[in-house]
């Protein structure tokens, strides 16, 4: 699946102004990463467990 072909989601904390945003497509067997500002550039893609585990461990970095 290419870039136009997924559904890119921004955060719900990022500004209005679009500094310092990143956004993320949720595949079956990825999870797709981009900066906000540069669409067209390079995208990372992990693993959803990958992924799962990088949120949990920022939450509870946030306690």
């Amino acid at each position: 699946m290419n870039s136009s072909q997924l559904r890119w989601f921004k955060s719900s904390y990022s500004g209005s102004e679009g500094d310092d945003c990143v956004e993320v497509a949720a595949c079956t067997d990825a999870i797709h990463i981009r900066d906000s500002k540069v669409t067209a550039g390079p995208e990372l893609a992990v693993t959803p467990t990958a992924w799962s585990e990088f949120l949990v461990g920022v939450a509870s970095n946030r306690r």
